[in-house]
C-alpha cells in the first residue's frame, strides 16, 4: 500500500509530466564549474583557499540526485574524480584507478578470476561498492544505462570511451529512487566531455620490475564545431594492451622470479579428533597434496608411495612431514590431504596466471545539432572490443581418482611383477598431468555495439525555466569464450586404460571407444605425449560459449522549479523509462548436451562414449544453452523543498523522491528516498541525512539460468535418496529490497581554515530477500524444516522419478554498517616563501559490520568485516599528496588496508581448545596481515600542448599475503592485495 507521501509525489510527477510533454524543448546548459567532491579544495585554476564564485542563476547537476537547481545541496554523499585526478593515476584502464577508492570493494578485473574456467566474468572490469557485489552497483555513462557485458547485467568499464571522461561521480548511497534497479550500493557515473573541441592524445608504456606485464596505450580524440558551431562532432579511438603474467608451470615457483609464493593452505583435522584440545585448522606453507605427483603416484594399496619419473622409471616418493604411506591411502605425520615440504614439483597453485593478457579497443563518436541556442539533438555510437586470455592452471590434476589396471602395458615390468606378488589387479593413481603439451588456456572476447539518439535542452513553463533530456538506446554485447587444450573426461579415462590386443599392439580397452578413435595415452611417468592421443582427449575445437545480450532503453527526464518558496525555489525532477533486457547463450554440444542427431562434423563428431544428452563432458568449461528476456516500465519524481533560510539558523532543505517500477517477471515494486541537508550558521559546517528504500531486480542469469541436469543423491528422512538434480533459473524470484540510512557532517572551507574541507558519513544498509543459490542438500533440509516454497521445487517420494530443482531463492539477507571519511586541503606555498601549490587528500572507509545470513538451516549469520580473505577489510585508505607549479607536478600516494582475520567465525587457540564445530571451528592462528602500498608519479609540461609523465606503482614492491584455501590453488587474494608488484609507466599527453 502506498503511503500518503508516495501518492503525493506520484500525483505531482504525473501532473508535471503531462504539462511538460506539450511544451517546447530547449537545451540545459552545462555548468561552467563543477565541484570535484563534497570536500574538495579549490580547483587548480583558482586562488588557493577560495571557492570559485558561482552565479545565482547557475545550476549544478551532481549524480547523487536528479535535481539541478539554485542553491541545492544534495544529501547523498558523492565523491568525484576529475580528469586531472584520473590522469595523475596514469593507469592504462580507468577501472584500476576507481577500484582503489576505499568505498569500492569487491570489483572484478584482469587479476581476479584467473583461476576460473567457467565463471563467465573473466576479463570483466566491473565495479562494486561496499563489497555488496557488482550486481548491486549501477554503473552509468553520462547518466545513461549501458548494455551489460555479462548475463548478470553488469557493465564492463573497459568498453567505455575513457579519454573523453572529464569526471567520475561515485555515489556512496542507495540511489534506486533516482536511477532505478541495481543502485543498492550506489552509482558510479562516468561523465564525458560532450562538447570537446581540439585534439588530444595519450601514449603510454610500462612494465613490472620483473620485466613482465608489459603494457602499451594509445588514445586520441578530436572535436570540432561546424556551421557557426551548431553542428559539433567528436571522435575518439583507444587501444591498450597489457601482456599479463604467464604461468611458471608446476612446482613452488613464482612467476617471473617472484619469490613470495609458498603453497599456503588450510590443514584441517577431522572434527572427531578435536577433543584433544588442539585446533581443527592450521594455515601451513609449502603444502604438498599427497594424492598425486608431477608425473604420477600410486596412492593406495601395497604399492602406495611409488612415483614415476622420466621414462616411467619408478621411485619412492618423498613425502613431506617425514610422512610414510600406510597402504590405506593415508600418510603418517600428515593431515589428509596435505604434508608439509617434500617433493613439491607437482604442485599446481603457482601455475595460475597472476594477470590476464588483456587488450581493449574502443571507438566512439558523438554528433550533435543545435536546434537553437538552448536545444540540441545528438547521436552517439560506441564500438568496443575487449579480449583477454590466461591459464587457470597447468596440467589437469587427478587427485587419487584414477584406477590403473595391472595389465596396463605402459607399466614398468617391476610394477607389474609387484602387482602379481601382492595379488592385486589394479591400484589408485594420481597425477598432475604435467606431460600435457599445453596448459589449459581461456580466451574471452566481449564486443559492444551501442547507439544512442537523444535530445536535451531548456524551455519555459509558467514563467519558469525547465530542462529536459530524452534518449533512446540500443546496445548489444556479444561474449565469445573459447577454451583450448582441455580434455574430455571420458576420453581421457578411456585413453589411459590400455591393453594389448591379440597382435600385441597397445589399444584402448573399451572396444566402443577404440572403434570411435580412441588412442592410448601413457600417463605412467614423464613420457612424450602421442600427438594422436592428445588430439583424441583434447580435440582442437574445445569448449565454446556464445552469448548475445541486448538492451533497449527509452527514457525522458524533466527538471525545473515549480514556484519560489519562503526559503528558495521548490524544484522538481521527474521522468519515465522503459527498458528491455534480453540474452541468448549457446555452448558446444560436448558441454551443453544436445540430441545425438544434432552432433556431427569435424569439430564435434558423434561419440557414443560421451554423454550427448546431458553434456558436462569437459574437464572444465561445460557451458550450457539458455535464453530469456524481461522488460521494465517505471516513473519517478524527485523534489527539493527549501524549508529554512535564516541568518540565525542557517539554511535547510528536504529532498524527496519516489519511483514506481513494474517488471514483466518480478512484478511491481516501489523505491523512495527522504533526505535533508542543513547548512548551519557555523562557518562552513553542514549536516546531511538520507533514508531510502532501494531495490535490485533479479537479473537474466538468475531468472533464466541455462538448465543443467545430472544425477545425484541426498539424505532425506534418514535415507539416501537418488535424485535427478535439475539446475535451472527461477522466474518466481522477487526483487531484493534494501534500506539505506546515512548521516553526515561536512566542514567545507571555513574562514578560519581556508582551503580545508572534510566530511564524515555514517551508513547502515540492510538488504532483505537476497537472491542466493543453495546446494541440493540445503534445499532438502529447508523443505524438511517447513519452507513450502522450496518444497515445491522437489519430489522425493517417487522412486525412479525423484528430483530436486536447484535454483535461486529469496532467502538470504545482508546488513552492512560503517562510515566514510574524506578530507582535502590545498594551499599556495608562497606564504612560506616556497614555489608552487600543495594539495593533500585522503579518503577512508571503516567497515563496522558486514553480516550475511544465508537463511540455511544449521547456519548462523557470518561477519565479513575485517575478513581479509574477502573484500571488506575493517579499514581501507587512499591518500595523496601533490605539489605542483605551472611546469612540474609530483604526487605521492598511499594505499592501505588494515590487518584482519581469515574468518570471524573461527576460534583462535593453540592448546586447551574447545571441541571444534561446523559453526565455530578452532584455528591455530587467525591473523591475516593488511598491506601498505606507496606510489609515486609526476608530470612535466614541456609546452602548453605537450606533457611528459611517469608513475611507479607499489614502489616498495610489497608482496601479497598468503590467502590459504582448502586446496593449494591460487592461494592469494587479488581482490585486496597487489599481486603484480612494482610497475613502471611513462607517457606523453598532447592537447591542442
Amino acid at each position: 500500500m502506498r503511503t500518503p507521501l508516495q501518492r503525493t509525489l506520484i500525483n505531482l510527477a504525473v501532473a508535471s509530466a503531462c504539462g511538460m510533454l506539450g511544451a517546447a524543448h530547449a537545451q540545459q546548459a552545462e555548468p561552467a564549474q563543477q565541484p570535484a567532491t563534497d570536500t574538495q579544495a579549490a580547483p587548480a585554476d583558482q586562488t588557493a583557499g577560495t571557492t570559485p564564485a558561482v552565479p545565482e542563476a547557475n545550476v549544478v547537476r551532481i549524480s547523487g540526485s536528479r535535481i539541478a537547481a539554485r542553491g541545492f545541496t544534495q544529501p547523498t554523499p558523492t565523491t568525484s574524480l576529475s580528469s586531472a585526478d584520473l590522469e595523475k593515476a596514469a593507469k592504462p584502464n580507468l577501472f584500476n584507478t576507481l577500484a582503489e577508492l576505499p568505498a569500492l570493494q569487491g570489483s572484478t578485473g584482469r587479476t581476479t578470476s584467473t583461476n576460473s574456467t567457467s565463471s563467465g566474468i573473466q576479463g570483466l572490469s566491473s565495479l562494486s561498492l561496499r563489497g555488496l557485489g557488482t550486481i548491486r552497483t549501477l554503473t552509468l555513462l553520462d547518466g545513461q544505462r549501458v548494455v551489460g557485458a555479462n548475463v548478470t547485467g553488469v557493465t564492463d568499464v573497459s568498453q567505455f570511451p575513457q579519454l573523453l571522461v572529464k569526471r567520475v561521480d561515485v555515489v556512496t548511497g542507495g540511489a534506486s529512487a533516482s536511477y532505478g534497479s541495481d543502485a543498492v550500493g550506489g552509482v558510479v557515473n562516468f561523465i564525458t566531455d560532450k562538447k570537446f573541441t581540439g585534439f588530444k592524445a595519450n601514449v603510454e608504456g610500462g612494465q613490472t620490475r620483473y620485466h613482465d606485464d608489459k603494457s602499451g596505450t594509445l588514445q586520441a580524440a578530436w572535436g570540432k564545431g561546424f556551421m557557426d558551431d551548431r553542428l559539433h562532432a567528436t571522435v575518439s579511438g583507444e587501444f591498450s594492451k597489457e601482456n599479463g603474467i604467464d604461468s611458471p608451470g608446476f612446482g613452488e615457483v613464482g612467476a617471473g622470479g617472484r619469490t613470495w609464493y609458498r603453497n599456503t593452505v588450510f590443514q584441517r583435522r577431522p572434527l572427531s579428533q578435536t577433543t584433544d584440545g588442539k585446533p581443527e585448522y592450521m594455515a601451513i606453507d609449502h603444502a604438498q597434496q599427497y594424492q598425486y605427483s608431477k608425473y604420477g603416484l600410486i596412492t593406495n594399496g601395497p604399492l602406495q608411495g611409488t612415483a614415476f619419473g622420466d621414462g616411467g622409471v619408478p621411485y619412492q616418493f618423498n613425502y613431506g612431514s617425514n610422512g610414510v604411506p600406510t597402504g590405506t591411502g593415508q600418510v603418517t605425520n600428515c593431515v589428509n590431504p596435505f604434508c608439509v615440504g617434500g617433493d613439491l614439483s607437482g604442485s599446481v597453485g603457482a601455475g595460475t596466471n597472476l594477470a590476464m593478457n588483456f587488450k581493449r579497443q574502443v571507438a566512439y563518436t558523438r554528433l550533435s545539432w543545435d536546434l537553437d541556442a538552448d536545444n540540441e539533438i545528438y547521436f552517439t555510437a560506441n564500438y568496443a572490443q575487449v579480449k583477454s586470455h590466461f591459464s587457470p592452471n597447468p596440467g589437469a590434476a587427478k587427485q587419487a581418482n584414477l584406477t590403473i589396471q595391472c595389465d596396463n602395458p605402459f607399466l614398468p615390468a617391476s610394477i607389474a611383477a609387484a602387482c602379481a606378488a601382492n595379488n592385486i589387479k589394479s591400484f589408485q593413481y594420481g597425477t598432475a598431468n604435467a606431460i600435457f603439451p599445453e596448459n589449459i588456456n581461456v580466451h574471452p572476447t566481449r564486443t559492444q555495439r551501442r547507439f544512442v539518439v537523444g535530445a536535451d535542452g531548456t524551455f519555459t513553463l509558467f514563467g519558469k525555466d525547465w530542462s529536459y533530456d530524452a534518449y533512446a538506446e540500443h546496445g548489444e554485447n556479444t561474449t565469445n569464450i573459447n577454451v583450448h587444450d582441455i580434455t574430455l573426461n571420458t576420453r581421457y579415462n578411456n585413453a589411459i586404460d590400455a591393453v594389448r590386443d591379440a597382435s600385441g599392439k597397445i589399444v584402448c580397452r573399451n572396444a566402443v571407444a577404440a572403434a570411435n578413435g580412441c588412442v592410448p595415452l601413457n600417463i605412467i611417468g614423464n613420457n612424450p605425449v602421442d600427438p594422436a592421443a592428445w588430439g583424441y582427449i583434447a580435440p582442437g575445437a574445445g569448449p565454446i560459449q556464445r552469448t548475445t545480450q541486448s538492451q533497449d532503453v527509452a527514457s525522458a527526464n524533466f527538471n525545473g522549479e515549480i514556484w519560489e518558496g519562503w526559503a528558495g525555489p521548490l524544484s522538481m525532477a521527474t521522468g519515465a523509462e522503459w527498458r528491455r533486457e534480453k540474452y541468448d547463450v549457446h555452448g558446444d554440444p560436448y558441454g551443453a548436451g544436445v540430441s545425438p542427431d544434432s552432433i556431427g562434423g569435424a569439430a564435434y563428431p558423434l561419440d557414443p562414449t560421451l554423454n550427448s544428452t546431458v553434456g558436462n563432458n569437459w574437464y572444465a568449461g561445460n557451458y550450457h544453452n539458455g535464453a530469456g528476456s524481461y522488460n521494465v516500465r517505471e516513473a519517478y519524481v524527485e523534489l527539493n523543498l527549501p524549508v529554512l533560510k535564516s541568518d540565525t539558523w542557517g539554511e535547510a532543505n528536504l529532498n524527496l523522491a519516489d519511483r514506481q517500477t513494474k517488471y514483466s517477471t518480478a512484478g511491481s515494486v516501489s523505491s523512495w528516498k527522504i533526505g535533508a541537508t542543513w547548512k548551519t550558521p557555523i562557518d562552513g559546517l553542514r549536516f546531511r541525512a538520507v533514508s531510502s528504500k532501494d531495490v535490485r531486480a533479479p537479473n537474466l542469469s538468475e531468472l533464466f539460468a541455462a538448465p543443467v541436469v545430472v544425477n545425484n543423491q541426498v539424505q532425506y528422512q534418514g535415507n539416501t535418496v537418488s535424485v535427478q538434480q535439475r539446475t535451472v533459473g527461477n522466474t518466481n524470484l522477487r526483487p531484493e529490497i534494501a534500506r539505506n540510512n546515512s548521516f553526515g557532517i561536512v566542514l567545507s572551507q571555513p574562514s578560519w581554515a581556508p582551503g580545508f574541507s572534510t566530511s564524515l558519513d555514517y551508513y547502515d544498509i540492510k538488504v532483505n530477500d537476497v537472491i542466493s543459490t543453495l546446494s541440493i542438500q540445503q534445499e532438502v533440509d529447508l523443505c524438511v524444516a517447513g519452507n513450502q516454497e522450496i518444497c515445491q521445487a522437489m519430489v522425493l517420494n517417487s522412486p525412479g522419478n525423484n528430483y530436486v530443482t536447484v535454483q535461486n531463492f529469496n532467502l538470504a539477507s545482508l546488513h552492512l554498517k560503517g562510515f566514510d571519511i574524506e578530507s582535502a586541503y590545498r594551499t599556495n606555498l608562497d606564504k612560506f616563501n616556497l614555489p608552487g601549490r600543495f594539495t593533500v587528500r585522503a579518503l577512508a572507509t571503516r567497515t563496522l559490520h558486514f553480516i550475511t545470513d544465508s537463511g540455511v538451516v544449521g547456519t548462523i549469520p557470518s561477519e565479513g568485516a575485517g575478513v581479509n580473505l574477502g573484500n571488506t577489510p575493517k579499514w581501507k585508505l587512499l591518500a595523496t599528496q601533490s605539489w605542483d607549479n605551472d611546469k612540474l607536478s609530483l604526487t605521492l600516494t598511499e594505499r592501505w588496508f588494515s590487518d584482519g582475520k581469515y574468518s570471524n567465525e573461527y576460534i583462535e587457540c593453540q592448546t586447551n581448545c574447545p571441541v571444534s564445530t561446523l559453526i565455530h571451528p578452532t584455528i591455530y592462528d587467525n591473523k591475516m596481515k593488511g598491506a601498505t602500498y606507496v606510489d609515486f608519479g609526476g608530470n612535466y609540461n614541456v609546452s602548453k600542448q605537450l606533457m611528459v609523465y611517469f608513475k611507479i606503482d607499489n614502489l616498495a614492491d610489497r608482496d601479497p599475503e598468503p590467502a590459504p584455501q582448502a586446496n593449494p590453488s591460487f592461494a592469494i587474494n587479488p581482490a585486496l592485495y597487489d599481486v603484480v608488484g612494482r610497475t613502471y609507466r611513462a607517457g606523453l599527453r598532447y592537447n591542442f
